[in-house]
């Protein structure tokens, strides 16, 4: 054996020794190992080093990969590139593959590290634990330079083995610091006797945990103190129950809870949802009626049955007496309106009662017998029928004011604010018809108002409206009870109103206010609804002849207004025309617009206005006396606003618009408004065509030519000349204030001769000279000034004749 192995040694040093005789350079060999692999004797892919001068193999560069992470525990891709000398992109090609094969390494942000890397970095970790008590992973991660979820993921697997500490809220604790806090928080939820929000316990502990440790000391997430918190209730180390996470309520609250409910309840037989509230119970009613079955639940109060046999006892009785019962004073204080009709609802005898048309329901509470209804009806007939009524409402009044006394002048109120609403209806009606029929007064509008209101009133309980109605259809004779009969009778504005009727049943039957009943309304109001029927055919048949008298008055009326506001708006709209010629002259439009309406469209308005009052009084049954003249007064705003405030709610609207476009600047709206006005009157306005439009201008230039001709004073003559002109030379009617005058002549100088001019330029002129020297005249006939003045009249007298000659040639011509 050894003599094999010299020989070998001989052979090997031989063939060290020996020449070679063909040398092969780096490119032979390249070329080399290429054709090898073309002819496929080289399988295998080869992998050249950063310098160039060697070749290896994947799985020799995969090996040198581990054999360098095993011995550094982790390193960096660039790392590894470096130490195998191969280039960065096959590294980080074989990396996950590495990994792959090797379950103890992994990859992450560019870097490989394997178990026992992060097994050392734990032992470090737990020494340093054992020494703080606490650890925040933010800390470890920035020291190691890895991500905060790459520390946790490590760490969770080894706490208890390598780590002997708690993850919580990413902080490491010692299970001495555990049991530490632990103990606080145990201690404190024990010492809570209330429902306490545990985020309130959670931060006082915070506050001092920061004052036992100090600056040095970690701040203790709200979280950690809930692990320990929860794991204590789990255990059974804190008694109570938790709701929505965070809100705490011991079991010895909850002790003291039902013992109170147990004690109040059995005591009063009630308690209220309010109570239960202040102690803590979210939903009382669910809590109460799992406690007590026999009770009921009301609307803000639970009660035991036999407070609800008590109620229905003792209205029963009175019903049997044919009187009436007020369940909300059977009651204690704390309960409402809505539980003492929640609990008549319940009660078996009053339903059966209100069943068979025995009893009714007013006010949610009130319960009153048929005999004690049908007996206040008829006392509140034969009352009526002992007023005179002579169809007025002053009358009405006084006849009430005899009966009640200190109260007449809150129902004059009363009847003052309703007349608006309660005339509404009668005038859209009169104006559809234009002729229709007047009915009622001014109670009537009252009572149309407060039936209205009533009707509000009873919405809060359907078996009360449905109650009334049935007692309405059993206490009227002729069936007017039934609702379209009463929408009727509304539409003809009847009277009395509820307000007269309960006036009187107050006066009547002192029971209501013996009983001291804080709101008398709530029950006289629907007792007064379910009576009105009744007393209102009795008062429908005295009020018809009434209403026959003014018939023949109010069409004449309506009549001469047709008349007098078609000849009013057919000059308007004439001389609206006119304004057309003055659309690009802002500021002189704007004059002649107010000019217009303060002087043609202002007594148009305020004879409609004061006619359509009249015809409203006479609609309504007011004995109005006939002017004996015929022509109308001019009104102030005030005025004005006082009469359209008495129209009903569409007309009254309409006319103010129509107020306030009088003191507008535009006849266009004001012609719009008034139209709406009278088309709600049932007073439709003529249209001005062409055949109407040249009868007027020519009605209209007589009349201006026998002004003119007949005029003798020189101011007054100079703006009748310009219309006049204005008529023969646009064949428009223009109303011009004396400060339009200069513009309006200048819109002439195109179409007159330089003469004509000439005079027109001259004697306007002259005519301002003289206003402004009697302006600032002192009044005093020996100044100087008078002396101007008198020359100037002199002069404008002189051209008086020129100035006429312009228009009158031309007239006497045509």
């Amino acid at each position: 054996m050894d003599d094999e192995l010299l020989e070998l040694q001989r052979e090997f040093e031989f063939a060290q020794q020996a020449k070679s005789s063909i040398r092969l350079s780096e490119r032979n060999v390249v070329e080399l190992v290429q054709k090898l692999q073309q002819l496929q004797f080289i399988d295998f892919e080869l992998l050249h080093t950063v310098s160039g001068k060697e070749y290896i193999t994947l799985d020799q560069l995969r090996n040198e990969m581990v054999a360098e992470v095993k011995k550094l525990g982790r390193i960096s891709l660039i790392d590894l590139a470096d130490a195998t000398g191969v280039d960065l992109y096959y590294v980080e090609k074989q990396a996950q593959s590495v990994v792959t094969e090797h379950g103890e390494l992994m990859l992450t942000q560019g870097e490989i590290m394997s178990e026992s890397y992060w097994d050392s970095i734990a032992e470090e970790i737990n020494e340093r634990l054992q020494e703080c008590s606490q650890i925040a992973l933010t800390e470890l991660a920035a020291q190691l330079n890895v991500g905060l979820d790459l520390v946790s993921s490590v760490l969770e697997p080894r706490l208890g083995t390598i780590v002997k500490g708690r993850l919580e809220g990413g902080q490491l604790y010692t299970p001495a610091y555990v049991a530490r806090v632990g103990a606080m928080v145990r201690g404190a939820v024990r010492g809570i006797t209330v429902p306490t929000n545990l985020t309130v316990v959670w931060s006082s502990l915070q506050q001092l945990l920061q004052e036992i440790d100090g600056t040095s000391g970690l701040a203790v997430e709200g979280s950690f103190f809930q692990s320990l918190f929860n794991g204590l209730v789990k255990e059974g180390k804190v008694l109570g129950s938790l709701r929505a996470g965070v809100h705490w309520t011991p079991a010895v609250f909850a002790v003291a809870q039902r013992e109170f409910v147990d004690s109040f309840f059995s005591q009063n037989s009630f308690i209220t949802y309010e109570a239960l509230h202040k102690l803590g119970i979210p939903q009382p009613i669910q809590f109460l009626q799992s406690r007590y079955p026999e009770g009921k639940p009301l609307v803000t109060t639970f009660v035991h049955s036999s407070m609800i046999e008590m109620v229905d006892a003792s209205t029963e009785d009175a019903l049997d007496r044919g009187s009436w019962s007020d369940s909300l004073s059977l009651l204690p204080s704390s309960f409402t309106p809505q539980d003492a009709s929640k609990m008549l609802s319940l009660c078996q005898s009053i339903q059966n009662a209100v069943k068979s048309n025995k009893a009714h329901i007013f006010g949610d509470f009130y319960v009153l017998s048929s005999s004690f209804i049908k007996d206040i009806c008829d006392r509140v007939v034969r009352e009526l029928e002992t007023l005179g009524v002579s169809g007025s409402a002053g009358d009405f009044q006084v006849s009430n004011e005899a009966k009640l006394g200190h109260e007449s002048s809150r129902l004059n109120d009363s009847n003052e604010m309703a007349s608006d609403g309660g005339a509404n209806r009668l005038a859209d009606k009169g104006s559809k018809k234009k002729k229709g029929k007047a009915t009622g007064n001014t109670v009537a509008n009252l009572s149309e108002s407060a039936a209205d209101n009533q009707e509000q009133t009873l919405t809060k309980s359907k078996r009360g409206q449905k109650r009334g109605k049935d007692t309405s259809s059993q206490t009227s004779d002729s069936k007017t009870g039934s609702r379209k009969e009463l929408l009727k009778m509304k539409e003809d504005n009847p009277g009395p109103s509820e307000e007269w009727i309960m006036q009187k049943i107050t006066a009547l039957v002192s029971d209501f206010e013996e009983q001291g009943i804080d709101d008398p309304e709530t029950i006289l109001r629907p007792l007064a609804n379910q009576l009105r029927p009744t007393i209102i055919s009795s008062w429908m048949e005295k009020k018809k002849a009434l209403l026959t008298n003014n018939a023949e008055r109010m069409k004449r009326l309506l009549d001469n207004l047709q008349k007098k506001l078609d000849e009013s708006f057919l000059n308007m709209q004439l001389y609206e025309k006119a304004l057309e010629l003055f659309e690009d002259d802002q500021s002189t439009s704007v004059v002649l617009h107010r000019h217009l309406l303060r002087t043609v469209a202002a007594p148009m308005v305020d004879m409609l206005l004061q006619n359509l009052d009249e015809h409203n009084k006479l609609k309504n049954g007011h004995d109005e006396q006939e002017a004996p003249n015929s022509e109308s007064v001019s009104l102030s705003p005030g005025d004005r606003t006082v009469i359209f405030k008495s129209f009903p709610g569409a007309l009254a609207n309409k006319a103010l618009a129509v107020v306030e476009a009088l003191e507008g600047k535009s006849v266009e709206i004001f012609m719009a408004a008034f139209r709406m006005v009278t088309e709600e009157s049932g007073l439709p306005l003529k249209k001005l065509d062409k055949k109407l439009e040249r009868t007027l201008l020519h009605s209209y230039r007589k009349e201006l030519t026998a002004q003119v001709s007949a005029e003798t004073d020189p101011v007054s003559l100079l703006p009748k000349v310009v219309s006049l002109l204005y008529i023969q030379v646009y064949h428009k009617a223009l109303q011009a204030p004396g400060r339009a005058i200069s513009v309006a002549i200048s819109h002439l100088k195109d179409k007159l001769d330089e003469s004509a001019c000439k005079i027109l330029t001259d004697y306007q002129t002259a005519t301002v000279t003289l206003l402004t020297l009697l302006a600032a005249s002192p009044g005093d006939e020996e100044d100087c000034a008078s002396d101007r003045i008198l020359s100037k009249k002199e002069l404008l007298e002189s051209q008086m004749l020129d100035l006429k000659s312009l228009v009158l040639s031309t007239s006497q011509s045509s």
